[in-house]
């Protein structure tokens, strides 16, 4: 029998950043615990970019902090896809990320912006398998009423999360939720290439379900449909 995804090797991923747009953000902080449980982390001077108050009241890192101690953005970048890659590929690990069309679409829109190949384009495939908690939990309990963020999703299965907003935090968080639901839904209790086509086709209806609600207040709403890489058009790419 192949084994189930949550007994085999798994890294974790988590990124801060100076906003919530792939497009225009940067990278502030991330962190990879790898699948041999050793946790790598990265912080960035952000290219000379100001890091808005309202993103270091959050993550506590301010843009004076960030040039004084962090690598060039450039380096992080290209260290961040080479280890994720690194995990894809010679670990043979899955990889947990909440939240994953925001975290993987970042990382590719700064991999653009620098002028450093994807994870994509290092591992030679679509970017997987990935395991998304929260595309897990909408699926598996779809009629409970959540919020869709990691504090409520560690709460609710009883997951320790310390050190809230950083990135190191955040990734082990995630991968314990992740093993949580898991161990809760057995139906998910499938190989990770299985459960990432899944999610590809669980966020889909999620989103068109989203939507339509959405859109009885806003005719304009939408929700994008690809699952757990979107595309997206990095302003300030490098030339």
């Amino acid at each position: 029998m192949t084994t189930s995804w949550h007994l085999g090797p798994l890294a974790s991923f988590d990124i801060e950043s100076t906003g919530v747009n792939p497009a225009t953000d940067r990278i502030v902080t991330a962190a990879l615990i790898r699948s041999d449980g050793k946790t790598l982390r990265w912080l960035s001077d952000v290219d000379g970019v100001e890091i808005p108050t309202a993103a270091s009241d959050i993550h506590h890192v301010t843009t004076e902090h960030a040039r004084a101690h962090g690598h060039p953005a450039k380096t992080v970048v290209e260290e961040i896809a080479d280890a994720i890659a690194r995990e894809l590929t010679l670990g043979a690990a899955a990889l947990v990320v909440m939240n994953a069309p925001y975290d993987l679409s970042m990382l590719d829109a700064e991999c653009a912006r620098h002028g450093v190949p994807t994870v994509t384009d290092r591992i030679g495939r679509p970017i997987g398998p990935v395991i998304d908690p929260l595309v897990l939990d909408r699926a598996a309990d779809k009629w409970r009423k959540r919020p869709s963020k990691l504090e409520a999703l560690a709460a609710h299965y009883g997951v320790h999360l310390s050190d809230a907003h950083q990135a190191d935090a955040y990734a082990r968080a995630a991968l314990d939720v992740a093993l949580r639901i898991a161990e809760e839904f057995p139906k998910l209790q499938v190989p990770a290439e299985v459960v990432h086509g899944w999610q590809v086709t669980w966020h889909e209806r999620w989103a068109e379900g989203h939507e339509e609600f959405r859109r009885r207040t806003n005719p304009d709403y939408c929700v994008p449909r690809s699952w757990p890489l979107r595309p997206v058009a990095a302003e300030g790419v490098a030339s």
